[in-house]
């Protein structure tokens, strides 16, 4: 082999380091971690901190679930039991005094892990024997039977009030007793990371690449002398762990745990998380926590619909972006490659900026339809894009339809130029389009 070619054994790691493969490898794990490190200098109020907390929490979570969904293709109705019982446990060890006080605070998230990798094995011992149909429905029941028990063992889930505990109790590890809520912001990221490594080098195991072959071929994967069905259960342990973590790092944030966080609803936001980011994609759900959550925290206290707006986006999604948002943004790779992804730049402008005008438009004519329909006799004013209005008088009204009929014009004119040059990006010869 001459000086000229390649010279790199994909068998030998130095080699691989000296190629570059490893740093290429690390450098998107770096880059979170220094994220993660720099944003509570940007954002240092306590309430910027929780919502980051209760970020990082929903995105161990979807990864979690997406171990099942994405990598499995397992669909699960119920999965926030193991997170829910992973977190109940966590908060009767913080109860257990005397254990809690030996006990330092970072390594109780193992705990929940453990709780919820149990639950998931007793579960996943005969639920992972089919796939599909069966497996949801398994899940479904299953979910709703923990969720009414929840209401009735009151000793262990606390009926209606819930469970708390305090997480301060524990013993201080280097004199750091988390009572601050900066301390608890860094226990998070810590456990995030660490979280979502481990996630992702299951995923490259044997294990983690024959969930992929069970989930598109699972009368192959027989044929080849692997068991679909012990496939399904080692990754529905290992998500089930995840998910306790997840629960975990909930009791140590807010300190108590209710019916709420093991039921339908709280199983049905995490499937639409996941979603939502793109189950086609390690990354996807991370994505997809992360715009949840801005929704559920930022628009709310801006909008009582916000409900509205992240269910019309999850179908907007659904139908028009089936890759979820990492597939859209993973579809513009092609361009990139080519370097020609500059092509889109003014093309985008002039398309999505009138879209997103015309969206505000109809969002504006759904905020004053609530007004009119619930406000108070008498109270006809209302604050809408930092302006106040008589959402009773008809020029606003005029106003909001007149701008979005405009905007949505001026987008469908546009649109064919996007279309051409999405396809002179990507190569596209005119005479195959």
């Amino acid at each position: 082999m001459t000086d000229q070619q390649i010279t790199t054994d994909p068998a030998k790691p130095a080699q691989r380091m000296r190629a570059g493969g490893t740093t290429v490898t690390l450098m998107p794990w770096i880059l979170a971690g220094l994220v993660l490190l720099v944003l509570p200098f940007i954002f240092q109020s306590n309430s910027a901190l929780t919502i980051m907390n209760k970020m990082s929490i929903t995105i161990i979570f979807a990864l979690a679930y997406n171990m099942l969904l994405g990598q499995g293709g397992m669909l699960s109705f119920g999965h926030a039991v193991y997170m829910g019982v992973g977190g109940f446990a966590c908060v009767h060890i913080m109860n257990a005094s005397e254990f809690f006080s030996m006990l330092p605070l970072p390594l109780l998230p193992i705990f929940g892990g453990l709780f919820g990798m149990g639950l998931a094995m007793i579960v996943g011992s005969f639920s992972t024997r089919k796939a599909g149909t069966v497996f949801a429905m398994i899940s479904l029941g299953v979910g709703e039977l923990i969720a009414a028990c929840s209401l009735i063992f009151v000793a262990f889930f606390g009926g209606e009030e819930g469970v708390s505990g305090d997480r301060t109790y524990a013993l201080p590890l280097f004199g750091i007793e988390f009572l601050r809520q900066i301390e608890v912001y860094y226990l998070v990221a810590f456990w995030l990371m660490l979280s979502a490594i481990l996630m992702f080098l299951f995923s490259r195991t044997p294990i983690g690449r024959m969930a992929n072959a069970v989930r598109d071929n699972p009368e192959r994967a027989e044929f080849l002398g692997y068991s679909a069905r012990w496939v399904r259960f080692y990754s529905f342990t290992a998500s089930g762990f995840f998910a306790g973590i997840a629960g975990a790092m909930f009791a140590i944030n807010y300190e108590i745990l209710t019916e709420e966080n093991l039921n339908l609803v709280t199983s049905g936001t995490i499937l639409l998380v996941t979603f939502l980011g793109g189950v086609g994609f390690f990354f996807g759900p991370i994505i997809g926590a992360v715009v949840f959550t801005l929704v559920q925290t930022v628009l709310s206290l801006q909008t009582d619909l916000w409900a509205i707006y992240a269910g019309a986006l999850f179908v907007a999604t659904v139908m028009f972006f089936p890759g979820g948002l990492a597939g859209l943004i993973m579809m513009h790779g092609p361009a990139a490659k080519l370097g020609k992804l500059h092509y889109l730049v003014l093309p985008y402008l002039k398309t999505l900026i009138p879209a997103g005008i015309g969206i505000l438009g109809v969002c504006a004519l759904v905020e004053m339809t609530f007004h009119v329909r619930h406000a108070s006799i008498g109270s006809n004013e209302m604050t809408l894009f930092w302006t106040t209005f008589d959402s009773h008088s008809l020029m606003p009204w005029a106003v909001a339809v007149a701008v979005s009929v405009v905007a949505f014009w001026i987008m469908r004119r546009n649109l064919p130029e996007l279309v051409a040059a999405w396809h002179q990006a990507n190569g596209v010869a005119k005479d195959k389009l």
